[in-house]
């Protein structure tokens, strides 16, 4: 495993001749040419450039608006960037592909700042909506309203509000960690839960002093609700259900173009899914490329498909599949993620597994079989623990194994003695800088303010101790928008304007390696992906403002003005 500091040589593919960067000594015409730009490639033969020269869907050669002018014929297409910033195609390290385009269609609640905001909105929608039918909503935060609601339990509404409201129709509004749901009486009634339903494996159905559900259902408590909705569902024909699904897919893919980003690394869909996004690929209609972890399917069932579902850069680059997703705790804004002590504020509780250590155990060894990479989820510092303990016994298991490039997905809360671990074993911290100035606020109050200093989103001693460190959002529970995790990495300033563990920031251009180079290697992707070098995908975001050199307050004031991908121009902002 390389270390940070030399990742960028480590991958570089083109060698320099003379002062111009180029894949090939003999010039020819580019079909695109970005000029007149400061272009920060994160390659380390050629850090920095003024021009680039694209033909079909690759990059031909990066240097000075003089290097390049040989490129320009009367057929190239060129854009003059006026000084603006070009940097290689951003990542979305880790995100829930369908989910944001699901999340077009729901209610959003990520601004409601009270309950009765929440409230007032499925009021709004119950008017609107048929008998029956059901009222979903995605993003609301107990933690960030401006007052707790009342009456609460455990500082989470109770029902009855949302209930008086909406009598005839089912309402399921998932939390923002997508950790938790809050359903209505309605919901309750069709799912069948009452006062005496037991709690499934690895969730919680919370109640109130008398015993009766408030509505909210933590971690796997979610499913119960699963069959209603199906039923539902079902009345529905296969050709309506497939239509909407391609219609998430060109929502979701709108909204990452639109800020820049050309790969999003989609933390985990199931098969039928992945039949679709081949398809999709196959037909040239995915919108960005798609790096997609296997979830949601048996150890048995991924025994005898694996193999069957490997790919490469399907579909022109636009699809590889060579992962499996598993999850073994939960959120910690929901009381979910697995500790090693209790909850500061929930002292009953030190969190949930959601997944028994054998049961990893077992899905790794199935991932290692076929060759294909885990990546598991894990939060709370117990989670982490424990994921990294099965990483090893399955790597001391098989010697021969080599470039594993194993993951964990989050790594927030990380016991002092475990962060080594991530180095010495080769896992890949997979994380997300918005989220460490969005829980920031409230972290403290969940672990205590002393765990929280020395367990919590450890950018910096991670990536000091030479282990990748990737960056994404987990959207929909962020915006898919890389700008505030950017500066969410290199300021750790929350939304109420305070440095939230400022020891762990970054440097901006190992925040931009983390979005970039980083997020390439760990999807096996760095000689295609990453940097603008010669021989490479096309794939180059442009922005308003240099986020590289301007004052750090400004930004988040960046805006995407170009995003390319294949060398097609897939965003313009006004417009095409």
């Amino acid at each position: 495993m390389p270390s940070q500091s030399v990742v960028a040589a480590a991958f570089a593919l083109a060698t320099v001749l003379g002062p111009l960067h180029v894949a090939h000594a003999q010039t020819r015409a580019a079909t695109l040419v970005l000029t007149n730009g400061h272009i920060v490639t994160v390659d380390s033969a050629r850090p920095e450039a003024q021009a680039t020269a694209i033909v079909g869907d690759r990059i031909v050669a990066v240097g000075t608006n003089a290097d390049i002018k040989p490129y320009i014929a009367s057929s190239t297409r060129v854009i003059d960037l006026r000084g603006k910033l070009a940097v290689p195609g951003l990542t979305d390290g880790h995100g829930h592909f369908m989910n944001l385009g699901q999340s077009k269609l729901q209610l959003d609640l990520t601004k409601a700042h009270t309950w009765d905001d929440i409230v007032a909105m499925v009021a709004a929608a119950a008017q609107k909506a048929k008998p029956g039918e059901w009222i979903v909503g995605r993003g609301w935060h107990q933690a960030k309203w401006d007052r707790p609601p009342v009456p609460a339990v455990e500082g989470n509404p109770v029902h009855t509000s949302l209930s008086a409201v909406s009598l005839n129709n089912p309402v399921v509004l998932t939390h923002a960690s997508g950790h938790a749901v809050f359903v209505n009486a309605k919901a309750m009634q069709l799912a069948g839960i009452t006062k005496t339903t037991p709690n499934p494996s690895g969730g919680e159905i919370v109640h109130d002093a008398q015993g009766n559900a408030t509505g909210l259902l933590r971690e796997s408590a979610q499913r119960l609700i699963g069959p209603a909705r199906a039923r539902s569902d079902s009345a529905r024909s296969p050709v309506e259900r497939a239509a909407e699904a391609r219609h998430v897919v060109e929502l979701a893919g709108a909204d990452a173009l639109s800020k820049g980003i050309t790969s999003f690394h989609d933390a985990g869909s199931n098969f039928e899914t992945i039949d679709l996004f081949k398809k999709l690929a196959g037909e040239g209609k995915l919108p960005v490329r798609l790096y997609v972890m296997v979830r949601f399917e048996s150890n048995a069932r991924m025994d005898s498909l694996l193999d069957r579902y490997r790919m490469q850069g399907y579909g022109n680059g636009y699809l590889t599949v060579r992962s499996i997703k598993r999850q073994i705790d939960g959120a910690l804004g929901s009381n979910g993620a697995w500790l090693l002590e209790p909850y500061a504020d929930l002292p009953r509780s030190s969190g949930l597994a959601l997944e028994s250590v054998e049961e990893l155990t077992r899905a790794a060894e199935i991932a290692m079989k076929h060759d294909f990479q885990v990546n598991t989820h894990a939060i709370g510092d117990r989670a982490n623990r424990e994921v990294l303990n099965v990483y090893e016994k399955l790597f001391k298991a098989n010697p021969g194994k080599t470039d594993l490039r194993w993951r964990i997905e989050h790594a927030q809360h990380i016991h002092p003695t475990d962060g080594p671990r991530f180095k010495q074993l080769g896992v890949i911290a997979s994380m997300q800088g918005i989220h460490a100035v969005s829980d920031g606020p409230w972290v403290p109050a969940k672990l205590g303010p002393e765990r929280a200093k020395a367990e919590s989103y450890l950018f910096r001693s991670l990536w000091d101790s030479g282990a990748i460190v990737t960056n994404g959002t987990d959207t929909p529970v962020e915006d898919v928008d890389p700008i505030p995790s950017f500066y969410g990495t290199v300021s750790r300033i929350t939304r109420e304007g305070k440095v939230f563990l400022p020891e762990q920031r970054l440097t901006r251009a190992e925040a931009l390696q983390s979005y970039t180079l980083n997020n390439a290697y760990a999807s096996f992707q760095e000689k295609e992906l990453g940097s603008i070098t010669p021989g490479k995908l096309a794939d180059i975001t442009v922005l308003s403002k240099d986020i590289m050199t301007i004052p750090e307050r400004e930004i988040p004031t960046a805006r995407v003005v170009y995003t390319i991908v294949g060398g097609k121009i897939k965003y313009r902002q006004g417009g095409n």
